[in-house]
């Protein structure tokens, strides 16, 4: 194990380590608190290493500025999965305020961001409980509708859990 991923398991909740024990253990799902910053960026730091090869020891420095990022941004609204007291994986709800129309003042739409769940635990609903928190929040904030920009590989777990795909959604990506 690299010393990143010894780091970054200090921060997410020693996942490695735990992961045989928690698959027959009860998760929960519920919203993140600023005290879960530092889980929260665990999990980031742990997928920007294994799934995009990111190299870095800017983790400390990382974990700070989620936090501030965190409680800057009260319209990003965080969602854990827990098992045995352990954060396994999140998924995050950016309530975006839209135009006005003519017959309805007020009007909201929600973006899915940052879905992770540990790759030990995947494929154990707990990508599914996440997505349930995360669409019961946009029932209740009575959004409009809500989006998610997916990998390919995430593309059926979506489909199987009740999206869609609209041909009127079109995408812009920068070049940069």
């Amino acid at each position: 194990m690299t010393s990143h991923h010894v780091e970054a398991n200090r921060y997410a909740g020693r996942q490695w380590l735990y992961a045989r024990r928690v698959i027959d253990t009860e998760v929960t799902v519920r919203r993140a608190s600023d005290a879960d910053a530092p889980a929260l960026a665990g999990l980031r730091w742990r997928r920007a290493i294994q799934e995009r090869g990111y190299q870095g020891d800017n983790l400390d420095e990382f974990v700070a500025t989620l936090g501030d990022w965190m409680r800057g941004h009260p319209e990003h609204r965080a969602f854990v999965a827990e098992a045995d007291g352990e954060v396994i994986g999140m998924a995050w709800l950016a309530v975006l305020d839209r135009v006005p129309t003519a017959n309805k003042y007020a009007r909201r739409g929600g973006d899915v961001q940052s879905v992770f769940v540990v790759p030990e635990l995947r494929d154990r609903r707990v990508g599914a409980l996440l997505m349930s928190a995360v669409l019961d929040e946009a029932r209740r904030l009575k959004l409009e509708h809500v989006t998610v920009h997916s990998s390919t590989r995430a593309v059926p777990f979506y489909e199987r859990n009740g999206w869609g795909h609209d041909p009127e959604w079109l995408s812009w990506a920068s070049e940069a």
